[in-house]
């Protein structure tokens, strides 16, 4: 089992809404008695704590009911540089991951991975390393490979499409708004999440905020 018991206290912020999620990295993390878990279900709270508490790593959530935990991962690099930061994300695509360490983050771990991951993220970001699960970085430098940003990757008629999802219409509504049909709408949507990694239209709204493409 990963530890690092000899080493000095930690205090590590998680930030997240989900109950049962921080319970399991309570859980996750009861036998490192060194480390002192601090809880924040909004940003409004971490904001709060962080003016209070010198905090060492945070575990930050991608989606918060007060907004984008990746804005907070940028706003955390500015105004506390000292904090190791953990993005944990309910995606696991090479975009989301890619985004997570251009905003500041030092490691990227899915809600759907192995939990022994975010330990081993928790473990390498005390040391000072990043981490990030091989499949990701193999992926990550495919696409840094052929030069390529997410929007990049998107035609203009696919970039309208995404604009009209962020801002709430149907599919039905966005073929009316373009003049074009329903299926191309449709397939535009499934070419969406082929390319941007995400499984559902509203994971790939989250993804099109997060990267700011729409």
């Amino acid at each position: 089992k990963t530890s690092l018991g000899s080493w000095p206290p930690v205090k590590l912020l998680l930030v997240e809404d989900h109950r049962i999620i921080a319970m399991g990295c309570r859980t996750l993390f009861a036998d490192q008695g060194r480390i002192e878990i601090l809880e924040a279900s909004t940003l409004a709270a971490a904001r709060s704590l962080l003016e209070k508490t010198a905090v060492d790593i945070a575990i930050v959530d991608t989606d918060l009911p007060d907004g984008s935990g990746l804005e907070f991962v940028r706003i955390l690099r500015t105004d506390y540089p000292a904090v190791r930061v953990i993005v944990l994300s309910p995606d696991s695509t090479p975009v989301q991951a890619m985004h997570a360490v251009e905003s500041g983050a030092m490691a990227f771990v899915s809600k759907a991975a192995d939990p022994l991951e975010l330990r081993d993220a928790v473990f390498a970001a005390e040391r000072g390393e990043r981490w990030l699960p091989a499949d990701l970085v193999q992926q990550m430098a495919l696409l840094r490979s052929r030069g390529k940003s997410p929007a990049s990757l998107l035609s203009d008629r696919e970039i309208s499409v995404l604009r009209e999802l962020v801002r709430g219409r149907s599919m039905a509504e966005i073929a009316g708004t373009l003049s074009v049909s329903y299926k191309t709408v449709t397939n535009d949507c499934a070419s969406l999440r082929a390319k941007l990694n995400a499984r559902t239209n509203p994971q790939l709204v989250r993804v099109a905020l997060d990267l700011k493409i729409a």
